[in-house]
């Protein structure tokens, strides 16, 4: 394997054995990304060869910063930066122990680097947000760990462990926040936590329907959401984690478009975690707990429903890997 890490081209792709069973022959797209699994945080190139890695537990969620350092949860409630030429934790934020959450329960599933004078974040400082579950709340604070916005969130049914997935700021002033143990999709308004839009995720869709049956992988049926984007056209793409499924709703709440357990070739859809729109429109979803002979991430084109490009890594990273990066797509939504 190789493991010289080149610092510009860092964080590029997770993906070492690239299975094309289901992919059609003109289909010649490669990617390069960052996940986790088995234990392991790494890096694997177009080429299916590993760049870096390092031990690491589970995660929910990642990012890369524009220097090439990698921002990845640690334990429950921790969120840290890690410099990839040293494998060091350079920076970190621990919810549990900070700002009135000692002795609570408290877990972060979702959190997300706010550049300074960018549209999310207009002023001077840096800034992360952290979903706090738990105490139910999202935060944004700075590199000296102080609180610049917090915003109180809806739980109708709480659990740290449950009260939220992904969260995406999706603007200056608002939060497109996933609500696991809820089964919805609510968007707030900073600060207030005035909601502003809500849905409800149907309890499956298209294979599966009905009632609620426990479980990871495919068997189950759920409404557990873990991501959802805004579309450019205002829709909002859903990820139903055990409901199988990808479904875009409109404002009005009405599926505009789905994809459901299987109907693409050769492909089962588990638990549906993550969602990225690539700059060509293609929609990358994530595949966990597919088990083996499934694709951990497949990239597909919304408007034909053909598969583009598949990457299955479940001898390396296992039947857990919630969460991924591509690294070559700038300017990708997610």
């Amino acid at each position: 394997m190789r493991r010289r890490l080149e610092i510009h081209r860092l964080l590029p792709v997770v993906a070492a054995s690239v299975a094309m069973c289901a992919i059609p022959e003109a289909a010649t797209a490669q990617h390069r990304l960052i996940t986790q699994g088995n234990g392991t945080l790494a890096i694997v190139d177009a080429q299916s060869e590993v760049e870096w890695e390092m031990p690491w537990g589970g995660i929910h969620d990642i990012h890369v910063l524009p220097d090439g350092h990698v921002m990845v949860q640690r334990g429950a409630s921790e969120v840290v930066e890690i410099d990839p030429k040293t494998k060091q934790v350079v920076w970190s934020y621990d919810s549990r122990v900070k700002n009135g959450n000692d002795g609570k329960a408290v877990e972060v599933h979702a959190f997300q680097p706010l550049p300074p004078k960018s549209a999310l974040n207009p002023t001077d400082t840096w800034r992360l947000m952290i979903a706090e579950s738990g105490p139910a709340r999202i935060i944004e604070v700075d590199r000296a760990g102080t609180i610049h916005a917090t915003t109180p969130l809806i739980v109708k049914n709480p659990h740290p462990h449950m009260d939220t997935r992904l969260v995406r700021k999706i603007s200056k002033d608002r939060y497109l926040v996933c609500h696991e143990g809820d089964g919805a999709v609510r968007e707030y308004a900073q600060g207030t936590g005035e909601l502003l839009w809500d849905y409800d995720v149907p309890m499956g869709v298209g294979d599966h329907t009905g009632d609620a049956k426990g479980g990871h992988g495919p068997e189950a049926v759920g409404n557990k959401c873990f991501g959802a984007v805004r579309l450019a056209n205002g829709n909002t793409l859903i990820a139903t984690g055990n409901g199988h499924s990808v479904i875009e709703v409109n404002p009005a709440k009405k599926i505009v478009w789905s994809l459901t357990q299987h109907e693409l070739p050769n492909i089962r859809l588990a638990w549906v975690t993550t969602l990225e729109v690539l700059p060509n429109g293609n929609y990358m979803i994530g595949n966990c707990h597919a088990g083996p002979g499934q694709p951990l991430l497949i990239e597909l084109d919304p408007k034909t429903k053909k598969v583009a490009w598949t990457f299955d890594q479940f001898e390396r990273f296992g039947n857990s890997v919630p969460n991924s990066q591509i690294l070559d797509a700038p300017g990708a939504i997610r």
